[in-house]
Order: structure tokens, then C-alpha cells, then sequence
């Protein structure tokens, strides 16, 4: 299984949308609040993105909640 990274913020209905997704899929992900971590917010910024949701698999990065981007690359 490839390592799993969502970015998000407290306040974000689509990083909880994510979330609960991979949740339901019994897909074990690390989440990094930007809002309260300054590490993770000063990671997601070095990947050039300023806005959450933003789901790492592997190498690959989905901005923003894409359901068939993420089953395409959890099923690879």
C-alpha cells in the first residue's frame, strides 16, 4: 500500500468528505492540519499549494476531493 498524506484544515467540508472516504475504504492515511501545524502548512506550501484538501498517494497529489482519482491510485 502506498503511503497516504491529506492535508487539511478544521474547517474544510471536503477535507472531512476525504477523509470520511478513505475511512470507509479502510485506507490508512496520515492527516496533517495545516491550520494548527506549521510544519505540515509550511510542507504543503514547498509543494506549491495554498488550499485543502490536498491528498499525497505515493508520488502522486489530488488537490482538492477527486473520488475516482483516489480510486484509481489506491487500486494501482
Amino acid at each position: 500500500m502506498k503511503n497516504i498524506v491529506v492535508y487539511t484544515s478544521s474547517t474544510c467540508p471536503y477535507c472531512t468528505m476525504a477523509k470520511d472516504y478513505l475511512n470507509q475504504k479502510n485506507v490508512e492515511f496520515v492527516e496533517k492540519n495545516v491550520q494548527i501545524d506549521a510544519e505540515a502548512r509550511n510542507e504543503l506550501m514547498a509543494k506549491g499549494h495554498s488550499g485543502v484538501p490536498v491528498i499525497v498517494i505515493g508520488d502522486e497529489e489530488i488537490v482538492g476531493f477527486d473520488r475516482a482519482r483516489i480510486d484509481q491510485l489506491i487500486a494501482e
